[in-house]
């Protein structure tokens, strides 16, 4: 299950797991300023294990241009304010696995659709990038090779998210609201 982090207490708990997740992983803790949504996943039981963060990403000018190509991207070029960027796409280590994953990219998808986003990219840890190419058969491509950033090597990546929201059926880790009611 995941949930739009909405009130101070969400963020509270948004930030103490990504950081948990980034302090693990030797990363260097960064804070957004622009956001379109923020997105916790949490146990049935309630207890918040993932987060993900989707900016803007505008052409050029975002951060991580100056860590990999995307802007010489032809998708990322002929979609030019339809594309998302995504961060903080964090796991607790203890709920890395199928289940989790699953909900942590749904986060994503959802938002790609609330806000007619195409694409999404993003900097992916080899192993978790792996297990959604073969795991998850999630429409993605690596742009560039893996570089070393900010505490641990990253694998650039452009994800064809519409492509998912709009064949969802063919993704049955998926959980999406509309879906939800249509199963």
């Amino acid at each position: 299950m995941y949930r739009q982090v909405e009130t101070a207490h969400d963020l509270v708990q948004f930030n103490q797991v990504w950081e948990t997740v980034w302090r693990e992983k030797g990363y260097e803790l960064e804070y957004s300023r622009s956001v379109l949504a923020r997105y916790v996943v949490a146990t049935p039981e309630g207890q918040v294990v993932g987060t993900s963060e989707i900016k803007p990403y505008v052409l050029g000018h975002s951060t991580i241009d100056e860590i990999a190509p995307f802007a010489e991207h032809p998708s990322i070029i002929a979609n030019q304010g339809s594309i998302g960027e995504i961060d903080k796409f964090a796991l607790l280590h203890q709920f890395r696995g199928l289940r989790y994953s699953g909900e942590l990219v749904s986060t994503a998808v959802h938002c790609c659709q609330t806000f007619n986003l195409k694409y999404c990219v993003t900097l992916l840890e080899p192993v978790f990038c792996r297990a959604l190419r073969v795991s998850f058969k999630v429409p993605m491509q690596q742009i560039a090779e893996k570089t070393y950033y900010k505490g641990d090597y990253v694998i650039p990546i452009v994800f064809d998210l519409e492509e998912i929201y709009n064949n969802a059926h063919r993704y049955d880790w998926l959980t999406l609201p509309d879906l939800a009611n249509a199963r």
